[in-house]
């Protein structure tokens, strides 16, 4: 795998008119999978068509695979694999006949069958592109897009309308490739796409990238854990949380409902046990409930991912 990121971009302008839809956008991709998220509007495919060559940036520096994807596209090209949301096929292509085509634009592609088969597509290479399903046509784009062994492929939204098997196929795919040296951009919509395959996370917004990290690190931030347990009413609720760590809180939601929060860790979670069995308390049910990255968008964005 690289030791040099795989995409930079620094500063980065793109304007519409009068209307700024990359704000001076700054975002670095290592080697590995890294999901990009963002209400609609934030800037992020207007970032990842640049990155992809599609789009001239106003000002700021695009460096992918070390190159410049404007100036040397030429070059870049034939490393990089492009999945597009509108699927970027003939329509009246047969959908085996596309494949193969694409592939034999490569040097060293995958075997066409064996990608065939593992994205299911077997059932509908001979028909032609305009009569496949959405979820079909989905999964055209995402061989398409792997097909030629590109060192980094773009992704976008790969799992939209597919149904629960084809979905899981899908993150295995992603996750071979990267076991193969591949590295992935991808964006999603779905939340526990990116924790489940993603070594790094951008959030952007408004055109710039608002938080970065690994999912485990994203989710830390902030009100990281709660636990919750339930007892007695009217529990010395005061008593508890001055056997907690100074961080953290303690309160009486409901009658018999009580929830801790703060650093939630195993020492946490032993002072409470302990506490329980010095005042005598036998907790019917004990949780901890852990940030997940949705909430940590929510807080982020103030918006749902759509």
């Amino acid at each position: 795998m690289r030791s040099d990121p795989v995409v930079q971009v620094r500063s980065l302008v793109k304007r519409y008119g009068d209307k700024t839809a990359v704000d001076g956008l700054d975002l670095v991709a290592e080697a590995g999978v890294t999901a990009v998220l963002g209400p609609n509007g934030a800037g992020k495919t207007t970032t990842i068509e640049i990155c992809e060559g599609y789009r001239k940036p106003d000002s700021g520096s695009v460096s992918v695979l070390g190159l410049d994807p404007v100036r040397e596209g030429a070059a870049l090209r034939p490393r990089i694999g492009v999945m597009l949301q509108s699927g970027g096929v003939y329509s009246g292509a047969r959908a085996d006949e596309m494949l193969r085509h694409v592939a034999k634009l490569h040097a060293h592609p995958l075997d066409v069958d064996a990608l065939i088969e593992r994205l299911g597509l077997g059932s509908c290479g001979r028909t032609t592109y305009r009569r496949l399903s959405g979820g079909q046509q989905q999964r055209l784009a995402l061989a398409m897009a792997v097909v030629g062994r590109p060192e980094l492929v773009f992704l976008d939204e790969p799992t939209a309308g597919l149904d629960p098997q084809a979905r899981r196929a899908t993150w295995e795919l992603v996750r071979d490739l990267r076991v193969d040296g591949v590295s992935t951009i991808l964006t999603t919509h779905y939340m526990d796409e990116a924790e489940q395959l993603a070594d790094d996370v951008a959030i952007i917004d408004t055109g710039r990238v608002i938080a970065r990290g690994t999912p485990e690190e994203l989710c830390r931030g902030g009100a990281e854990n709660t636990l919750r347990f339930t007892g007695r009413p009217a529990l010395d609720v005061a008593s508890l949380l001055k056997a907690l760590p100074a961080d953290s809180a303690a309160v009486e939601l409901t009658p018999g409902a009580y929830r801790v929060s703060g650093k939630v860790d195993p020492q946490l979670l032993a002072t409470v046990t302990s506490w329980c069995a010095q005042h005598g308390v036998m907790p019917d049910r004990i949780s901890v409930e852990r940030h997940t990255l949705e909430d940590v968008f929510l807080e982020l964005t103030g918006k749902e991912l759509r």
